[in-house]
């Protein structure tokens, strides 16, 4: 259901099949090293050098039984995360190097490229692991946290509402926090209408199996500075009575994407022993329908005394977001970060692939940015606009959930959002779409970490 832990092993000189890279520019001069048979047979597999190529070179002669194998890169010189990936799909099981170096950041992506889900399937037929070789130990035990962190986000999001509500949500909770011996607190049901009354007032329409619940843990030593990470957790988003299309609901399983990232995002920081002290707060509801479901026009008052006229059910998000924020700002955090599957808009902006990016300071963005283009999971800035905030009147509460003239979606949220924020606290906002809609090497169909690995790193440079 997720990624084996020994698909990275160190390289002691043990039997390996060689893996060559080269480029269609230079795949001439790399033919000429061959005999005419192995020639012949990447021919006849059609193997260029083009990009995400495999090919399978035999041995020179009969006595010799040595093949190797040879991948299409944009640059051999310049690995990327994805450059092994497509030879981790294809090539047969068994234990592989790569010729002439060291793998480096595409140890990621040779593990992410096996990744399966399988909770609901028996695939007997399945095979077995492609292991790669590195020299590179100490590079081991990262790259196969953060592949695993990964596979995490994958899973969650993978896993079908019925088996993936607010209380599944919780259980992942307490796994991460007792294997890190994390302090972890959970409030359930009715007892959030005090405390928690947009996280509430959200979920309470679901059945008492998928009760609404905020779940949150603190790790740490308290005199590091504090940061927090926070994730959307709505395990099914139905619309509410703003009910979405069917089509619209075919994906809403991914909606507590945000809250997988935050998992992930808070289990590496862990792992990795970063030099803060760190609070993770999932709030995790399922907005559903039946008659105490919330309707448009309520008004609902919020943690922090805001009140928030409900001008769409199915902007839902933003409203448990809003207590979540609050909750973290009240223990004045160095940092905040939040993950979350908010908007479409987000989606017309950047596309599938960009998680869209908001940030109260520049040198977070930057560095956030810079991350993820060093690790191949870059985010796309977009900008929290004052002006656009106003589009968020209300004639009767402070403020309403939506905007009604469609322009700036995901900046609009980002405003709502930036309300429940701590005056002067560095915050940054992923609005990522948790999902793959096509595949590519290494990167599978489904669930998807988008935004994960550029705030771990960041995080590792600021606090490593």
């Amino acid at each position: 259901m997720s990624i084996a832990t020994d698909l990275i092993q160190p390289d002691r000189g043990q039997d390996a099949v060689a893996i060559h890279l080269v480029n269609k520019s230079g795949f001439e001069e790399f033919a000429k090293g061959l005999s005419g048979p192995q020639r012949a047979a990447l021919a006849a597999q059609k193997f260029n050098g083009s990009g995400y190529q495999v090919g399978i070179v035999p041995a020179k002669s009969a006595e010799d039984d040595t093949w190797f194998a040879v991948g299409g890169v944009a640059d051999p010189a310049e690995l990327s995360s994805w450059c092994l990936a497509k030879l981790a799909e294809d090539l047969p099981e068994g234990t592989y190097r790569l010729h002439g170096r060291q793998p480096g950041p595409a140890l990621f992506g040779w593990q992410s490229a096996q990744y399966r889900f399988t909770r609901y399937t028996d695939n007997p037929d399945a095979e077995g692991p492609r292991v790669l070789l590195t020299e590179d130990v100490a590079k081991i035990d990262l790259a196969v946290a953060e592949a695993q962190a990964c596979a995490l986000v994958a899973t969650l999001v993978n896993t079908p509402a019925e088996d993936m509500g607010p209380a599944a949500l919780e259980a992942e909770a307490e796994r991460i926090a007792k294997a890190h011996k994390a302090e972890l607190e959970v409030i359930r049901g009715d007892a959030l209408e005090t405390g928690f009354p947009m996280v509430h007032m959200v979920g309470r329409a679901a059945a008492r199996s998928h009760a609404p619940r905020l779940i949150r843990f603190t790790w740490g030593n308290p005199a590091h500075p504090k940061v927090a990470i926070v994730g959307k957790g709505v395990c099914f988003d139905s619309g509410g009575l703003d009910i979405k299309p069917a089509s619209g609901m075919l994906l809403m399983k991914k909606d507590m994407g945000g809250a997988a990232h935050a998992l992930a995002l808070a289990e590496l920081v862990m792992q990795a022993g970063l030099k803060l002290h760190l609070h993770c707060i999932v709030p995790a509801v399922e907005n559903a329908i039946a008659g105490n479901a919330f309707r448009p026009g309520d008004v609902l008052k919020s943690r922090k005394g805001i009140t928030v006229e409900i001008g769409n059910t199915d902007a839902e998000g933003r409203l448990i977001l809003g207590d979540a924020l609050t909750l973290a700002s009240e223990h004045e955090p160095e940092l905040v970060i939040d993950f979350a599957t908010l908007t479409g808009a987000a989606r017309v902006a950047v596309g599938p692939d960009l998680p869209a990016l908001f940030t109260r300071r520049d040198q977070t963005a930057e560095q956030l940015i810079a991350a993820g283009k060093a690790h191949d999971d870059e985010p796309w800035r977009l900008p929290i606009w004052e002006p656009y905030g106003e589009w968020l009147k209300s004639d009767i509460a402070d403020m309403n959930n939506t905007h009604t003239n469609g322009f700036a979606g995901a900046s609009v949220a980002a405003s709502f959002l930036d309300r429940f924020v701590g005056e002067d606290i560095d915050w940054a906002h992923f609005d990522t779409f948790a999902w793959r809609p096509v595949p590519k090497p290494g990167r599978p169909k489904g669930g998807a970490a988008l935004g994960l690995r550029a705030a771990f790193h960041m995080l590792r440079g600021r606090y490593g």
